[in-house]
């Protein structure tokens, strides 16, 4: 057998920190702020007001930005996914390599073919989560482009519509993270090729770290502090325009 009981309880280990981990958050961005739910907001805004403009190249452009970033990931992957194919014909020396470093484990043959194989699946499970993200950015485009102009913002079918395109663009971003997610995982397999333990540890960390930057965060605060803002800006808006049409 390949694995020890270490490496075995290592594993069980890294799938339950990151599928029961993606769960939890899911789960917990319902009702808790966090990184997921006050950027949905922001978006339902960003849609909002992207209606209410009859030019829309400063849209575009952001946009464009965003898909340079997934982009950038995506061809990331290809690249780390042939270096990791390409480390099957050098197991040997790989093998060399990690013997050399004084709190390494020896690993038999298969064990480290297993363990480059593992990190080659993580990074193509990155690669469609990246690329199905580009994929639905252009979907948002496509309904961007094909949105009316409101310049009064008072079209309740559009704000509908608004709405729409800001859980595109939510389920895009999801994705996004979600291959961000693989990368940090593929850190704690890393860590696998010289010690199992070091693996746990390292899978622990990672788990940690997302924690704390999705949910307790400053940039978290802030972004929630400034949701706020922006519903007291909308509710003093609609009030308003509320007040004009009571007039008329």
């Amino acid at each position: 057998m390949p694995f020890n009981w270490i490496d075995i309880a290592a594993i069980v280990l890294f799938l339950i920190c990151w599928i029961g981990y993606t769960m939890f958050a899911k789960r917990k961005a319902k009702t808790t702020n966090c990184l997921a739910r006050v950027l949905h907001q922001h978006r339902v805004h960003w849609m909002y007001e992207l209606m209410t403009h009859d030019i829309r190249v400063s849209e575009a452009s952001l946009l464009a930005n965003l898909e340079r970033n997934i982009a950038f990931f995506a061809s990331t992957s290809m690249l780390i996914i042939a270096g990791t194919l390409t480390l099957f014909a050098q197991i040997d020396k790989l093998e060399v390599v990690i013997a050399s470093l004084p709190f390494a484990i020896d690993a038999p043959h298969l064990a480290i073919q297993l363990k480059l194989a593992a990190l080659s699946f993580i990074f193509v499970l990155a690669f469609f989560h990246f690329t199905w993200s580009m994929r639905q950015y252009g979907f948002l485009n496509v309904m961007i482009g094909a949105a009316p102009i409101d310049l009064e913002g008072t079209n309740d079918n559009l704000k509908k519509y608004a709405r729409q395109m800001a859980v595109v663009q939510d389920q895009a971003a999801h994705a996004y993270n979600y291959g961000l997610r693989a990368y940090y995982f593929s850190l704690a397999v890393l860590c696998w090729m010289f010690h199992p333990l070091l693996f746990m540890l390292a899978t622990l960390v990672v788990v940690y770290t997302l924690y704390i930057r999705e949910f307790k965060s400053k940039s978290v605060r802030a972004i929630t502090a400034g949701q706020e803002l922006l519903w007291q800006e909308r509710r003093q808006k609609e009030n308003a325009a509320n007040v004009v049409k009571v007039g008329q």
